[in-house]
C-alpha cells in the first residue's frame, strides 16, 4: 500500500521527466544525432586536430593507381594497392606534421619571393618545365597569360600554391640543415680516414676458446643483465593468427585449354603477313624477334623449327611455363630466321572464380554460422599459423603482405578477415592473439639472455688471459710463441674499413689500430669475436696539405647529405611520437 501511494504522489514528476525526455529525443532526431552516431567519424583521421579527409586519401590513392597503370600498362593487384594505401596514409600524416611545424616556426613565403621564383634570373624548375620554349628560353607571355587572364584563374591558383609550398619546404630543409653543420675538422678527419693505410700483424684470443666449464652464470647475473639491457627486449605490437588458403594454380584442364587455344592459332600464324602484328594482337608472352642465326646455334627447346619447311609452324610444346609454337620464317643456307609465339600457362577465369567462391563461402560460414576451426575441418582445409609485427609487412609463415598486416593491425582478437588475394592463393585470416607493445618478460627471454651473459663472461676471461700473457710477453712474436698462437698479417688495411683480415667485422678494433703509431704494439683490444694484440709494421698517413678545396667541398657535401638524411628521418619520427594522431581507417575503410 505504501508503494502505491508513493507512486501516486510521484506521478507528476514522472510525467515531467517523460515530457522532457521525449522533447530531447525529438531535438536530437531533428539534428540527426542518432544518424551521426551510427555513421561514425566524418574524417579518415586527424593529426594534432588537423583533419585528413577520406576524399583527399582516395584522390591520392587514385593518383598512384593512374601512375602505376601509365608506367606498367597493368592494373594494380590488391597487394600493390594495399602497399600504396599505407604509403598514402604515411604521406598525409607526414605532410600534416611538416605543415604544422612550418606554421609553428613561422616559415612563410612573401609575394616578392614568389615573383622572384617566376620572373627572376633563375626561375624555379616548375616554371622552366611548364613555360619553356623549344629553344629553352622562358615564355614570359605565357606566364603573364596564366597569371592575369581570368580564364586561367584555376591554373594560376594551383601554380601559386605549388610554388609557395615548395619554397616553404626548401626553407624548412635549410632550417633543419643549419643545425647539422659539418666542421672543418670533420672534413679533415674523413679525408684522413679514407686515405690512411697500415700494414700490421696481430695475435687473436677468440672468445669461443673459453669453455662453458670455465665460467658460471647465476640467476642474479641474468636478472642484472636483463635490467641493464631492457631496451633490447622491447617489442612492438605483434599478432598471432590462423590462415586458410584456397589455391588457384592452373589445373590440368586449364593447361589443356591453353594448348588447344595455341593449336587453333597455328594456321593463322602460318598465314600471317606481319608476324610482329600477329604476336601483338594475340598478346604473345614471348616478344617479337626475327634475325638469322646459324642452325647449329638454335637452342634445344626451339630445335623443332629445324624439322619444318619455310612458312610452316611447329606443333605446340611446353617451354618454361608457357605453351609455344614456332614459325620458320626463312632459311638461307645454314642460317634460319624464326619467330616464337607463346602463351603463359595460368589459371583461367573459371578456376580463379571457383577458388574465390570457395574462399568467400568459407569466410561467410566461419564468421556467421560456425567458427574458423569447424569450418576449416568441414571444408577439408589445413589451418596454418602465422606471426606478424606491427609496421613490418613480412608475415612469418606467409611471406610479405601489406593486406594481411593491415587487417591484423585493425582487427580485434577473434575477427575474421575478408577474402584476401595473394599471388596464386585466396586467403582468409583469423586474428588469434594481439600482444601490445612492451617489454618481453625475463622468463620469455631467459635462454637468449643466458647466451649473452655467457658471451660477456667469456669476453672478460679472454681479455684477462690476454692481458696476463702480454704482461710477460711484450711483443707479438714472443706472445705467439708462448701461447702457441698464429701471427696473422694484414697489408694495406684502410682506416675506413670495417673488416679485419681473417677476423671478420671488427670496426672497434680497426679504430684502435689507427690510433697507434708505426712500430707500436697495442694493449689488449676487445673486439666482437676475440681479444687482439696488434703491432703496426708500417703506416701511411696523407698530409692535410694535399686536401685541395674541390676535394674538401666534395667530402663536406657527402657528409652533409648523410647527416641530413639520418637527422631528417629521426626528426620526423620524433614529430610523430609527440603528435596526437587519430586513425579512423579501420572504421571507414573495409579491410
Amino acid at each position: 500500500m505504501g508503494l502505491m501511494e508513493t507512486l501516486r504522489n510521484g506521478t507528476k514528476y514522472i510525467v515531467i521527466i517523460l515530457i522532457v525526455s521525449f522533447g530531447l529525443i525529438w531535438v536530437l532526431a531533428d539534428v540527426d544525432f542518432f544518424g551521426a552516431m551510427q555513421a561514425g567519424p566524418n574524417n579518415l583521421g586527424q593529426v594534432n586536430g588537423d583533419d585528413i579527409s577520406l576524399q583527399e586519401y582516395n584522390q591520392r590513392v587514385q593518383y598512384y593507381n593512374n601512375l602505376y597503370v601509365q608506367q606498367t600498362g597493368n592494373s594494380m593487384t590488391p597487394e600493390i594497392t594495399a602497399i600504396y594505401e599505407q604509403q598514402v596514409w604515411d604521406e598525409l600524416v607526414n605532410s600534416r606534421l611538416i605543415e604544422q611545424k612550418m606554421d609553428e616556426l613561422g616559415i612563410t613565403v612573401t609575394d616578392a619571393e614568389l615573383l622572384d621564383m617566376v620572373y627572376g634570373d633563375n626561375p624555379d624548375p616548375i616554371i622552366v618545365q611548364n613555360f619553356s620554349r623549344a629553344d629553352g628560353t622562358i615564355d614570359r607571355a605565357a606566364i603573364d597569360q596564366v597569371l592575369t587572364n581570368p580564364d586561367f584563374s584555376q591554373q594560376a591558383i594551383s601554380l601559386d600554391l605549388q610554388l609557395r609550398q615548395k619554397r616553404r619546404q626548401e626553407k624548412l630543409t635549410n632550417y633543419i640543415a643549419a643545425g647539422v653543420q659539418v666542421t672543418k675538422e670533420q672534413v679533415e678527419q674523413e679525408y684522413l680516414k679514407q686515405n690512411t693505410f697500415a700494414d700490421l700483424s696481430y695475435v687473436r684470443f677468440p672468445f669461443a676458446d673459453i669453455s662453458d666449464e670455465e665460467i658460471s652464470v647465476t640467476d642474479a647475473d641474468l636478472k642484472d643483465y636483463y635490467n641493464t639491457n631492457k631496451e633490447q627486449y622491447k617489442r612492438e605490437e605483434n599478432y598471432r593468427a590462423s590462415v586458410v588458403k584456397f589455391s588457384y594454380l592452373p589445373t590440368a584442364d586449364d593447361t589443356a585449354t591453353i594448348f588447344k587455344e595455341v593449336t587453333d592459332l597455328r594456321r593463322d600464324f602460318a598465314e600471317a603477313e606481319s608476324d610482329s602484328l600477329f604476336l601483338n594482337r594475340q598478346q604473345s608472352s614471348t616478344p617479337y624477334s626475327a634475325t638469322f642465326i646459324d642452325k647449329d646455334d638454335v637452342r634445344e627447346e626451339y630445335s623443332a623449327v629445324l624439322n619444318i619447311e619455310e612458312g610452316e609452324v611447329t606443333e605446340p610444346f611446353l617451354n618454361a611455363g608457357q605453351v609455344s609454337i614456332i614459325k620458320n620464317v626463312e632459311e638461307n643456307g645454314n642460317e634460319i630466321k624464326f619467330v616464337v609465339f607463346s602463351r603463359q600457362i595460368e589459371a583461367l577465369q573459371g578456376t580463379i572464380r571457383d577458388a574465390d567462391e570457395a574462399a568467400r563461402d568459407f569466410q561467410l560460414f566461419a564468421d556467421e554460422e560456425t567458427d574458423f576451426e569447424t569450418e576449416a575441418e568441414r571444408a577439408g582445409k589445413e589451418i596454418q599459423s602465422i606471426f606478424a609485427t606491427k609496421g613490418s609487412s613480412f608475415i612469418s609463415g606467409l611471406g610479405n603482405s601489406q593486406q594481411v598486416l593491415t587487417f591484423l593491425e585493425r582487427a580485434d582478437e577473434g575477427d575474421i578477415s575478408n577474402v584476401i588475394e595473394l599471388g596464386t592463393d585466396f586467403v582468409v585470416v583469423q586474428l588469434d592473439e594481439k600482444t601490445k607493445e612492451g617489454y618481453r618478460p625475463l622468463e620469455e627471454v631467459k635462454a637468449q639472455i643466458q647466451t649473452q651473459v655467457k658471451l660477456e663472461k667469456k669476453k672478460a676471461l679472454a681479455v684477462e688471459n690476454a692481458k696476463q700473457a702480454l704482461a710477460s710477453n711484450p711483443t707479438v712474436e714472443s706472445l705467439a710463441a708462448a701461447m702457441e698462437k698464429e701471427i696473422i698479417t694484414a697489408e694495406g688495411l684502410a682506416a675506413s674499413s670495417a673488416v679485419l683480415t681473417r677476423a671478420g667485422r671488427e670496426p672497434k678494433v680497426i679504430g684502435a689500430i689507427f690510433e697507434l703509431e708505426e712500430g707500436e704494439t697495442s694493449g689488449v683490444i676487445e673486439g666482437n669475436s676475440a681479444a687482439y694484440i696488434v703491432n703496426i709494421t708500417s703506416k701511411q698517413t696523407p698530409s692535410i696539405d694535399n686536401l685541395d678545396e674541390a676535394a674538401r667541398q666534395q667530402i663536406r657535401t657527402r657528409l652533409e647529405g648523410e647527416i641530413n638524411q639520418k637527422f631528417g628521418a629521426i626528426w620526423l619520427e620524433q614529430l610523430k611520437k609527440e603528435a596526437e594522431i587519430v586513425d579512423n581507417r579501420s572504421r571507414l575503410i573495409q579491410s
